[in-house]
Order: structure tokens, then C-alpha cells, then sequence
């Protein structure tokens, strides 16, 4: 099987070809990436010059770089490309919507042209909106976006159902809950608390701290993916949480226990414009169909991360200095 996988380069990507590499050692893979800030290629140096992967530096929104990768023949695309973090989005939403809407419908067009059989778009729980006190979102929920970021994962989303409707391309649709371990560029909250804890530095806490996520550690959430890229429905949904539901609050004080760290190191900041209240999935679809169920508890998935973390520091302080120190500074300094 020959698998384009896009985004590769990125978190959630480099932990899906790790692990299929792992699962099924004689694919073919094919990484294209354009390298943007977040991507990059320390997440694969293990595997560069394994036999059957292929690294590409390109753009899924460029027609032409992806139907030559398409054309010369693919059994599966695997499209994890996105712009993704929130706060970004609400600072320059354009670049959102090349990405995420443009690169999508890209990516489907030269899929359907040259016969694809296989297609799975990765998106997130964020275009369900915000959920109250009690109760999940399932596949049938409307949705309902509040943030740029999650409103061009929802156009992606009805872009890929759109392809089943009209043309009845096969594709199929992931929503996951917040990922989080190895390889995670440190603006989302896990990495970015468990770095500045073991640098001693302030932990920046949106609000009053009491925003529920429902959090999975990445390597399950690449398994329900193996799933549903081999056995899943074409045409369907499938939602894939862990139910681990957790307030920041509460994963910042895990991460501070865990790091032996003065609780003094919390800040409260302004809350971040539109924030979520909560989110939490109901997966029991792929649970009962595909017979996927998360392998790690929080506890498990939360130590082995703080771990990888405080064995990579070369990979996190090269991250989190130049351009990315600045952009912290701006987004997450004292105000």
C-alpha cells in the first residue's frame, strides 16, 4: 500500500507515520509538507532514509505539485495538513482558510481525478462549538464553530462530504478530541506548560483556568486512524475521544506536581476572545464498529510525554527560541 500522508512533518502526522511504520512496515509512504513553523523534519530524522519513505516539500494547495505526487500512483491519502492553532487564527484567519479550506478541496479534486480509492481527512472536536455542563457531541451534532480555526475545519469537513454527495468520492472524516504527547510544538498548552515548568519559567493560564477538554495521548488516536483508514465506512464520520476530561487547571497543577515545580510559577492571563467552554465526544461509532478503544489512561499517556520531553530538551529549546520566543512573548506575556 503507498499512503500519501500530508502534514507529515507536523505533531499529530509524524506520530501517524512513526506508528504506521511501526504497524505496517512494508507501505510506502509519501510526506508532503510544506515546513511551516510548525512542521518539522527532527520528527522523522529516525526514519529519513528508510527504504518506501519519501519526504516532498510542498503545498496542498498547489494543484499541480499535488497531482504530480498523485499521479504517479497512491492507494490512500491521509491528510492531516492544517493550520491549527486558535490563538493564530484569530490573528490572521486568511492564512486559515489557504490551508485548511483550499488545500482540502485540493487535495479531494486531484484525489477524485485520479482515482483515489481511499481518503481520510483528520479534523478536530472544535467545529462541534462549545458545549455546556453535561452531555457529548456525536456525529449527528450540528456544527457550530467559534473560532476561524475551527469555522475552516468545518468547511473542510462539508467540503469532504460534499465529494461523497456529488461525485460519491470515498472520503471519510476523523473529528478527535485534544492530542497531546512526543513531538508537539510547544504553543499548545501541554507542551508549552511541561517546557517553561522545566525551565522554571511562568505558566500562562487562560481566564480563570476552567476550560474542559477532553484529551487523548497521540499514539491512540493514530491507531483509531489505522482503523478507520482500513476498515472505516466511505462516507462517514467517525469521532474519536478518549473520555478524559480535564479543566487547564487542573492539567496545569499534574504537570507541576509532576515537574516538582512552585505553584507560584501559574499566571492568569486574558482569556483568549470566543473561548470554548468545553468539549467532550461521544466515540461509541468507532468503538462499536471498528472495535477501537484508547490504550492509555491520562495518567499513562501525561507521564510518558512529561518524559519525552525532559529527554528531547535540544528538540524544545531549539523551538522555543528566535521567532517562536517573540511570538510567546506577545501572545502569552504578562498584560
Amino acid at each position: 500500500m503507498r499512503i500519501l500522508v500530508t502534514g507529515g512533518a507536523g505533531f499529530i502526522g509524524s506520530n501517524f507515520i512513526h506508528y504506521m511504520c511501526e504497524a505496517h512496515p512494508e507501505y510506502e509512504i509519501v510526506n508532503l509538507d510544506l515546513l511551516t513553523y510548525a512542521g518539522n523534519l527532527e520528527n522523522l530524522a529516525d526514519i529519513a532514509a528508510r527504504p518506501g519513505y519519501t519526504f516532498v516539500r510542498g503545498d496542498i494547495a498547489d494543484a499541480q505539485t499535488v497531482s504530480e505526487i498523485v499521479a504517479r500512483g497512491v492507494d490512500a491519502i491521509v491528510n492531516f495538513a492544517a493550520e491549527s492553532h486558535v490563538d493564530r487564527s484569530i490573528e490572521d484567519p486568511r492564512t486559515f482558510l489557504k490551508t485548511n479550506v483550499i488545500g482540502t478541496q485540493t487535495l479531494l479534486e486531484a484525489a477524485r481525478r485520479h482515482g483515489v480509492p481511499r481518503f481520510v481527512h483528520i479534523s478536530t472536536d472544535e467545529v462541534y462549538g462549545s458545549l455546556g455542563p453535561s452531555g457529548s457531541f456525536t456525529e449527528e451534532s450540528p456544527l457550530a464553530p467559534n473560532s476561524p480555526y475551527a469555522a475552516s475545519k468545518a468547511a473542510a469537513d462539508l467540503l469532504v462530504r460534499s465529494y461523497w454527495n456529488t461525485y460519491k468520492y470515498p472520503g471519510i472524516i476523523t473529528r478527535c478530541s485534544n492530542n497531546y504527547g512526543p513531538y508537539q510544538f510547544p504553543e499548545k498548552l501541554i507542551p508549552l506548560f511541561i517546557t517553561n515548568a522545566i525551565a522554571r519559567e511562568p505558566l500562562p493560564v487562560y481566564g480563570d483556568g476552567l476550560y474542559v477538554r477532553d484529551w487523548i495521548y497521540v499514539r491512540d488516536h493514530c491507531r483509531a486512524i489505522d482503523l478507520v483508514l482500513h476498515k472505516g465506512r466511505e462516507g462517514e464520520i467517525y469521532n474519536v475521544g478518549a473520555s478524559e476530561e480535564r479543566t487547564n487547571l487542573e492539567i496545569t497543577r499534574y504537570i507541576l506536581e509532576k515537574l516538582r515545580c512552585d505553584p507560584g510559577l501559574v499566571r492568569h492571563v486574558r482569556d483568549r476572545p470566543g473561548h470554548d467552554r468545553r468539549y467532550a465526544l461521544n466515540s461509541d461509532k468507532i468503538r462499536t464498529t471498528l472495535g477501537w478503544a484508547p490504550e492509555y489512561s491520562f495518567e499513562e499517556g501525561m507521564d510518558l510525554t512529561i518524559q519525552w520531553y525532559l529527554d528531547h530538551t535540544a528538540w524544545w529549546t531549539t523551538i522555543k527560541s528566535g521567532e517562536y520566543r517573540t511570538y510567546y512573548q506577545r501572545m502569552y506575556g504578562d498584560r
